[in-house]
């Protein structure tokens, strides 16, 4: 409607010029400057004004037009939705076109709106995922975002530029910035406080003629550790019925023998007894006891520890007393058992009994390593890192661990001892998670062992 307004109004305003020239143009032709030169002069001289009053109008209508286009485009360029043009006053086609410019701003601003709630909404998901996510300038390494997962992870406090990871760990870097990963690959960092499992994935993607990357790690250890414990309480029903199982028949043996000997004594003529069937059912019922028993002995700790009673303990009191358990045992097998602590006054809150029988593990676990080696030598230290965590480790000289087998070391009954029941390091590390700590285990074959008690 106001475009079909203003059409009309310029069309007669160039209509009333063209006429208006005519007639200057006529009246110049027939002006007679010898007779009547002053009474034509006079004559054409309003049609001079009122031609130059319409050609102004019709340059300021035009002019007014353009005008608040030109600020409309400006305020555009500039992302300036804020203007607010005159609706109220001035012509009806000017007034309807701000009328539009005010509609267009007015939706702007609400996609602008909606786009920022949709960001902060999107931003506050991230921050809440345990899932780390990084974007960077491929060329100049700029952080363009990143979540607090991300930087957890990594254990640095803030990122504008990944260049500061190179600078922390060049491994770290290396690993997680500039090595080629298959999406859904797995790679481990080690950080001061742990040594983490993660999950990757990696996308490359374009904006504004410049490429980014995107990263995103997931720690797969706390979903292991959830399925080691769910694998654990199966476990524990599995144990306890193929106890039963063992029990029942020789009850049941145990039952016929007992009924077959009773009617002997009441008469062995009518009921004798095959003593070489009695041999071998007793015989039966010995080696399936003696099976049981070896089977409850290596598997009865699994089902104790459910609880600690955790107080503040000095380490210094803790290792004194592993010393004298274990000292003589250890130099008459020639290994030299070393305690090393940071400050005398290190507390660590724990159970004192349970952490106690994990160190002893440990240690029983470094002699079979290191027993054949020149100068064998068991070392326990304990500090606190610059994280505030308290760290006890365990490190040999011995044998090691390879590499294909030290993922598995943990895993319920998996040993690589011919006599080993393969449960001594998974009741550590359920000792640890009911601390809500960790064991970690860093081995070089032929090397030597680092087992970290993390609290």
């Amino acid at each position: 409607m106001a475009y079909r307004k203003y059409k009309l109004s310029l069309l007669l305003r160039i209509f009333a010029v063209f006429c208006l020239l005519l007639i200057l143009a006529f009246g110049m032709l027939t002006l007679d400057f010898k007779t009547k030169a002053l009474i034509s002069i006079i004559t054409l001289a309003p049609i001079v004004l009122i031609l130059v009053l319409l050609i102004n109008s019709l340059f300021k209508f035009i002019i007014r037009r353009h005008k608040s286009m030109h600020d409309f485009f400006e305020s555009v360029k500039y992302n300036d939705y804020s203007q607010w043009f005159n609706e109220k006053s001035g012509p009806e086609d000017i007034r309807e076109l701000h009328q539009g410019f005010n509609a267009v701003n007015q939706k702007i601003k609400d996609i602008n709106k909606d786009k920022e709630t949709q960001y902060l909404y999107l931003e506050k998901i991230l921050e809440l995922i345990d899932t780390g996510i990084v974007a960077y300038s491929i060329s100049t390494g700029n952080v363009i975002w990143i979540n607090e997962s991300f930087k957890e992870l990594l254990k640095t406090p803030t990122l504008k530029n990944i260049k500061f990871v190179k600078k922390r760990s060049q491994n770290i870097f290396k690993t997680v910035f500039e090595a080629q990963h298959v999406n859904g690959s797995t790679i481990t960092i080690d950080t001061e406080k742990n040594k983490a499992k993660l999950l990757i994935s990696t996308a490359h993607f374009k904006m504004n003629n410049e490429e980014f990357k995107l990263i995103v790690l997931q720690n797969i250890d706390n979903t292991l550790n959830q399925n080691q414990s769910e694998a654990w309480n199966k476990l524990l029903h599995i144990m306890t019925h193929e106890i039963m199982n063992s029990i029942t028949p020789i009850s049941s043996l145990a039952e016929t023998l007992q009924a077959e000997i009773k009617l002997n004594i009441e008469d062995s003529k009518k009921y004798p007894i095959d003593t070489n069937d009695l041999y071998l059912s007793v015989n039966s019922i010995q080696k399936r006891s003696e099976g049981l028993m070896n089977f409850s002995k290596s598997y009865r700790g699994l089902n104790k520890i459910t609880t600690i009673n955790a107080s503040k303990v000095y380490v210094r009191e803790l290792f004194d007393g592993i010393n004298n358990l274990l000292k003589s045992s250890l130099k008459s097998k020639g290994i030299d058992l070393q305690f090393i602590i940071d400050s005398q006054k290190l507390q660590i809150s724990m159970d004192a009994v349970l952490i106690e029988q994990v160190l002893i593990n440990l240690i029983m676990n470094s002699v079979d390593a290191c027993i054949e080696r020149d100068q064998p030598k068991i070392i326990i230290s304990a500090k606190t890192s610059s994280e505030g965590y308290a760290i006890i480790k365990i490190r040999d000289n011995g044998k090691g661990i390879p590499e294909v087998l030290l993922d598995k070391i943990f895993i319920p009954f998996f040993t690589s001892k011919k006599k080993g029941s393969g449960i001594g390091l998974s009741l550590c590390q359920q000792i640890m998670f009911l601390h809500k700590g960790q064991i970690q285990a860093n081995s070089i074959e032929n090397n030597g062992t680092e087992i970290r008690l993390v609290f």
